[in-house]
């Protein structure tokens, strides 16, 4: 989605979710045309964060919010557990790049389904019992996304110089 399509003067409900369509669209040309290798590569050392660990992590975000606090389904992490709660950065070395980009897709169409029946106003319950409206969570998850879209900007210039929107 080009910046330019998100609407200057529509409703709240369509101009957020163009808004987290555009971050998710941002995340996926951050990771375009790179090798698995690439993927893989921690380009801001000491750091170990890597492409492929912040799409895996998104999708485990996309996951939390949507399905298990939104819909309340009761589902683990794709990637993380209580014995490596940060499974989605950790354990790239070997880690299937293209099913990590399924899995995140996958997750961001299940997400669209579950606000396409539901309100701003409709309200999950978090894991520690807190009540979140999805007006909340769409709000949360553009932040998050601008937050790590700016991670994999410095990574994917670091890796191959590509900045902005290449």
């Amino acid at each position: 989605m080009d910046y330019d399509e998100i609407p200057r003067n529509d409703d709240e409900r369509t101009t957020l979710r163009a808004f987290l369509a555009w971050q998710r669209g941002t995340l996926e040309r951050k990771c375009s045309g790179l090798s698995d290798d690439q993927m893989r590569q921690a380009a801001a050392p000491p750091s170990n964060l890597t492409l492929l660990g912040l799409l895996r992590h998104m999708a485990d975000v996309e996951r939390g919010w949507f399905r298990r606090t939104l819909a309340g389904e009761d589902i683990g992490e794709r990637y993380s557990s209580d014995d490596d709660l940060d499974g989605d950065f950790d354990n790239v070395a070997t880690a299937d790049v293209q099913a990590a980009f399924a899995s995140w897709r996958e997750e961001c169409a299940l997400a669209d389904e579950i606000m396409d029946r539901r309100a701003l106003e409709a309200t999950g319950k978090q894991r520690t019992g807190r009540e979140v409206s999805m007006r909340w969570i769409l709000n949360h998850m553009i932040e998050e996304y601008s937050r790590h879209n700016g991670h994999a900007d410095l990574i994917r210039q670091a890796i191959d110089g590509a900045t902005g929107y290449d």
